[in-house]
Order: structure tokens, then sequence, then C-alpha cells
């Protein structure tokens, strides 16, 4: 079988492998206050999984894998630097939001989750054509990931204001999206 792989300007998207679920643990679980959280959903408590729990539960889902892919690694020079996800807030209407998570500090601000959200969205909507919409959530304190919605052509959908709650400090919760016909425009 072969395994999925798109390549961007600076990185590239692929299937996740048994072999990365060591790493992919490490990334996330590895530091119990990784700085990554501080901006992915900060307000909801980072729960530690067991190493050996989390592959052998990442072995059954790979092992049950299906196309489209809901989820891939984010790879540059050569090294896991993140994931792209998607999920289904309604499958039955076809409402699909979507998620990246760059784990290297060292590779944010520099356009790598721009070219990894970009490829993840051709990805999407190439392989399930009958969506309309892809989308994301994220917070007010989160300005890269509204900026880059804004660099990708996606509309500001919806804020619900100081609805996140983070140090002391209120956010809104913040909707991005993008129509097929936006997308389509666009290529």
């Amino acid at each position: 079988m072969n395994l999925v792989k798109i390549k961007g300007e600076k990185v590239i998207l692929r299937q996740v492998e048994k072999a990365d679920l060591p790493t992919l643990w490490e990334l996330r679980y590895g530091d119990p206050d990784p700085e990554w959280k501080k901006w992915d959903a900060p307000y909801f408590t980072h729960k530690f999984i067991d190493k050996e729990m989390y592959i052998n539960k990442a072995e059954y889902e790979l092992s049950r894998q299906h196309y489209p892919l809901d989820q891939m690694i984010i790879e540059a020079d050569g090294q896991i630097i993140g994931m792209v996800i998607f999920y289904w807030e309604s499958e039955a209407t076809r409402w699909l939001e979507m998620g990246i998570v760059i784990y290297r500090p060292e590779y944010w601000g520099d356009g790598y989750g721009t070219d990894a959200l970009k490829l993840w969205i051709d990805y999407l909507f190439e392989s399930i054509p009958y969506i309309e919409r892809v989308g994301y959530t994220t917070w007010s304190g989160n300005h890269r990931m509204v900026k880059v919605g804004q660099k990708l052509g996606m509309t500001l959908e919806a804020r619900m204001r100081k609805c996140r709650y983070y140090n002391g400090v209120y956010y809104d919760s913040i909707r991005m999206g993008l129509l097929r016909e936006e997308w389509e425009k666009e290529k």
C-alpha cells in the first residue's frame, strides 16, 4: 500500500506510521507543561497519557485507518514538527472542522503552519467531494492562528465573546471558515 505523502513549499504532510508513535508521544506528553499547549486551547487541561497506553491505542487506531485520513504528520527538515486533523462537528450535516498543532516552537511564525494548513485544506476538499466548507476554532489569544486563517482566505464566521478563561483573563472564541467555491476561486 502506498502511503499518503503531500509535499508543500516548507512541509510534508504524511500518513502516520507505527514507527512515528514514540516520537509523537514524546512531543505530546514528554514535557508535563509543553510550550505548544500555551497556544493550543490552554484553557483545557493537558491530560497525561502513559506511553505504553498511548502507543497501544494509537496502533489500534492505525489498524482501523480509513480514507480520507483524519490526521497527518507535519514534517520539516526530516523531523516531525506537528499534526493536522479533521473531525466531524456534525457528519449528518457535513460540518467538518480541522485543527493543527506545531509542537516545536522553532517552527512557529515562519509559514510552516500556513503551508501545512493550505495542503490540508486542499487534501480535504479533494478527498471529500461532498463537503462545502472547512473551518477551525481558535481563541483570541492565539494571534498567529487567526493570521493563518486570514492568509489562507478564510472568513471570520463567529466570535463568541469572553467565553474562554485563561490565566485570569477572558478571551473570545474565534471560528474561521472557507467555502469550497472560495477555495476553487483561489486555485
